[in-house]
């Protein structure tokens, strides 16, 4: 069992010509229930400041227009990740596990990404660099422990904008809207 998680919010938006992050918050959370309230969190409190309530009494009248059907729906994203239990309980299990969990979405023009993983396995990997390369490890290992790039193929029943829910994520989807386990080699 992973006892510390450490978790990032981000928001990444393309300025000059560069896909730029701008860290919307950082967690290090001394338990699995922790990390995982706090995702849920963050997950409502981006919502919350994309899909306002119009009638708050913090806007003016008509200050608020709604946007093109086209546009994807990032706060319904991310309170329908926050509200689904059973796919809770997985990433729970994951990050239990040892493993990488990003959550992103995206709209027109920038990305949204929850990140959390196990202190114990940061150390871990810091660690295993010096002991042994990923090339000399058995089959089994390397493929249990995935570069994070090449897990879209892997993904889990994320709900992405548009498109069916229970749908699966494949490899051809957009890498912003996918749920990623995995680990990154360092």
């Amino acid at each position: 069992m992973h006892d510390e998680f450490l978790c990032h919010v981000t928001a990444y938006g393309i300025s000059g010509g560069q896909r730029i992050g701008v860290p919307l918050g950082t967690y290090r959370a001394p338990t699995l229930a922790l990390a995982l309230w706090w995702l849920r969190d963050r997950a409502t409190w981006i919502a919350e400041r994309l899909d306002p309530s119009p009638e708050s009494e913090h806007f003016p009248a008509a200050a608020l227009t709604p946007v093109a059907q086209s546009v994807p729906d990032v706060p319904t994203t991310l309170r329908t990740w926050r509200d689904d239990t059973a796919h809770q309980d997985m990433v729970a299990e994951h990050l239990a596990a040892g493993r990488l969990i990003r959550v992103a979405t995206r709209d027109d023009t920038t990305e949204y990404e929850l990140l959390a993983e196990s202190v114990d396995a940061l150390r871990m990997d810091r660690a295993l660099p010096a002991l042994i390369t990923p090339e000399a490890l058995p089959e089994p290992l390397r493929r249990e422990r995935p570069l994070v790039a090449s897990a879209p193929a892997s993904a889990h029943e994320y709900r992405g904008h548009g498109g069916d829910p229970g749908r699966r994520i494949g490899g051809d989807d957009s890498f912003g809207d996918t749920l990623e386990f995995g680990r990154i080699y360092r």
